[in-house]
């Protein structure tokens, strides 16, 4: 008998039902471990009553962005400090990597992100899937920067919860492969969490709606987050929730919608500055990322306003950028992505046997549900308007914490089926993919299918199991492959091979292979791939334990300084600006003077910021005394200014 890990399916009953499924009753905390931003929740005690709360960050934030940066001694920022020294270290700074997580180099989606983010994305040469690399060389899995992002949220959840905390439920797209649900898996692992259970988006959102609600009925979970999209539809009776269909797309969210923005600011910069060429534009990586996080603000202003813009000073030489973006403008550059979101709506529905007026509830998930176009399409698509209620950043996380309940036994009388996100099968001559299970089989489930040789006098022949839904196995995802020998000579055709599979309560397939006639029958146990082995796993593991007092100490210090890094930054732009006006103030001199001073230590800090011995809060104090004295010079500028224009 075979074991092959599914990552995708879900089948929970709680002590009030047969077959109860227990652990420990320590804390089981939910993470949705996002594209773009990410959070953790659990399962609160009010008043006899059992809800699943929102954990907030150190920042006091209830989502983190899903950012990871090192820099050049490999310390580590995560989340909003990541994020704050994009600019100045984009080439180590790594964001969207969970639409790489599991995924191969020679992947078309990979290939379309190699063009497009500032940071290096290479082949790990040892199985051929996308790693990152920073500007020292050093690689990194897509699944070890999502462990450190939640390693993080983690030691957010202990912090808040008082309490060691060791198991979780995390989240993953429902049309995640099994590859990109073990590299999942794996990232939990590495940040010393034991992941009970791999959740589908959606479904977990639905959770949350319904057992908030305590609302029966059919309901479509329209998912569009950073980087994925997908839909499920769920039915939901009398504290039964069960999966009918789901469907998608694993490389389609915010991050798309952000690029057709840049591509829209570049093309109306190059308009107004035809001297200069896009690809000096597209090559300057530090332009870029500075073009995308203005794109990206500007994307979310327009789920508010009709109108705003996009303002990049200095962006190239003395040229700045100065772009006029319309809710509109945004609807007609995107309706493309808009669009590739309907198909998979319609599949969803038919594979669910479900009509549109028998769905009775839209909910929203993910950030660019918020946007009004998006909005619009989907009250088109269902006839009716979607329901607004649950936060869309949120209502992920929340399910998963109250999977994590349904888990630990906190919460009782709740019982989720869910489905198989992609068709099972195998190959057969000529490279066919023969499926056995098909995608949206409510679990559990078991199923055998008779197959014969393919050759006169066949003794042996190899089962390989694969994901997909290509007709042809090469196009299709290898998550097992099983030998079976000794099969006795016959003409082809003759033999008669009895594959089965059967899915349990737990997704775990057991694959079966026996020839009727010999009844020989073989046996391999295959885990699945994810990129990492279990050696590399326990290495990363061992080293973070290690050094983890020092790697807190330094990012600390290095957030300090990225801090006060930002700040002389924006003064020296701003010396530059306003050069003309603030130099007739006789506090030039001095302010000129101490910038320059702050500016040394820091970049001699930076340099040396392995050195514990560097006193950082030295730099602190100076750099307020700094911002303080340049706030004097342009107050007494302004003042000059405004003087002369009365006299």
């Amino acid at each position: 008998m075979k074991r092959v890990m599914l990552r995708r399916g879900l089948f929970y009953r709680n002590s009030a039902r047969s077959g109860a499924l227990r652990y420990a009753s320590s804390k089981v905390i939910g993470i949705d471990l996002g594209t773009t931003n990410s959070a953790v929740a659990y399962i609160r005690d009010s008043n006899d009553k059992k809800s699943a709360t929102i954990i907030e960050n150190e920042e006091g934030q209830r989502t983190t962005p899903s950012m990871v940066a090192f820099d050049k001694n490999g310390s580590v920022l995560v989340g909003a400090a990541a994020k704050r020294q994009s600019l100045i270290n984009h080439e180590n700074t790594f964001f969207a990597t969970k639409r790489l997580i599991g995924r191969s180099f020679k992947d078309a989606e990979t290939q379309k992100d190699l063009k497009i983010v500032p940071y290096k994305i290479v082949e790990n040469k040892s199985n051929g899937q996308a790693y990152l690399q920073t500007s020292k060389g050093d690689t990194k899995s897509p699944s070890e920067i999502g462990s450190l992002i939640l390693k993080y949220l983690k030691n957010v959840a202990e912090k808040y919860l008082d309490e060691p905390v060791d198991k979780a439920v995390i989240t993953v797209p429902a049309y995640f492969n099994d590859s990109q649900r073990q590299a999942t898996k794996d990232a939990g692992t590495m940040a010393g969490l034991k992941v009970l259970r791999v959740v589908n988006e959606p479904t977990a959102a639905a959770l949350s709606f319904g057992l908030d609600a305590l609302n029966d009925g059919i309901i479509a979970v329209y998912d569009l987050g950073g980087g994925t999209f997908d839909i499920s539809i769920l039915d939901i009776e009398d504290g039964v929730f069960e999966v009918k269909a789901t469907n998608g797309d694993t490389h389609l969210g915010g991050e798309d919608f952000d690029n057709v923005v840049v591509n829209y600011v570049v093309d109306h910069f190059l308009k107004q500055n035809p001297s200069l060429e896009r690809e000096a534009i597209i090559n300057n990586r530090e332009l870029m990322q500075r073009i995308k996080e203005a794109s990206e603000d500007a994307k979310i202003r327009l789920s508010h306003v009709k109108e705003t813009r996009i303002e990049i000073p200095f962006a190239v030489e003395n040229k700045h950028i100065d772009v006029t973006l319309k809710e509109e403008d945004l609807d007609n550059i995107t309706m493309h992505l808009i669009k590739q979101t309907i198909s998979p709506v319609k599949k969803a529905l038919k594979d669910a046997d479900i009509e549109v007026d028998e769905v009775d509830d839209v909910i929203l998930v993910g950030g660019m549900t918020r946007m009004p176009k998006i909005r619009s399409i989907v009250e088109d698509i269902f006839n009716k308007k979607p329901n607004t209620s649950v936060n869309p950043d949120e209502t992920v996380a929340l399910g998963a914490a109250i999977q994590g309940g349904i888990l630990s036994g906190e919460i009782k009388n709740v019982l989720l089926l869910d489905v198989t996100p992609l068709t099972i099968g195998i190959e057969t001559y000529g490279g066919v993919f023969s499926p056995l299970i098909p995608r949206n089989s409510t679990l559990p489930i078991k199923k055998t299918e008779m197959f014969s040789t393919g050759v006169d006098g066949q003794t042996g022949v190899d089962i390989r199991v694969y994901q997909g839904e290509r007709g042809l196995v090469r196009d299709n995802k290898l998550i097992g492959d099983l030998k079976l020998a000794g099969i006795p000579p016959m003409p082809k055709g003759v033999p008669q091979i009895k594959v089965t599979f059967d899915i349990d309560a737990d997704g775990i397939i057991n694959v079966s292979a026996a020839e009727t006639s010999s009844g020989k029958e073989e046996t391999i146990t295959v885990i699945a791939n994810s990129g990492l082995t279990e050696e590399e796993i326990n290495a990363i593991i061992e080293e973070a334990n290690a050094n983890k007092d020092r790697d807190n100490l330094i990012r600390q210090r290095v957030e300090l300084i990225t801090k006060a890094d930002i700040m002389v930054s924006d003064t020296e732009n701003a010396f530059e600006r306003f050069h003309d006006t603030i130099v007739k103030s006789p506090l030039y001199e001095e302010a000129s003077k101490a910038v320059k001073g702050i500016r040394a230590k820091i970049d001699h800090f930076k340099k040396n910021d392995s050195d514990l011995s560097l006193d950082v809060n030295e730099i602190k104090r100076e750099t307020d005394k700094v911002q303080n004295l340049c706030l004097k010079l342009f107050q007494d500028a302004a003042k000059h200014t405004q003087n002369a224009k009365n006299s």
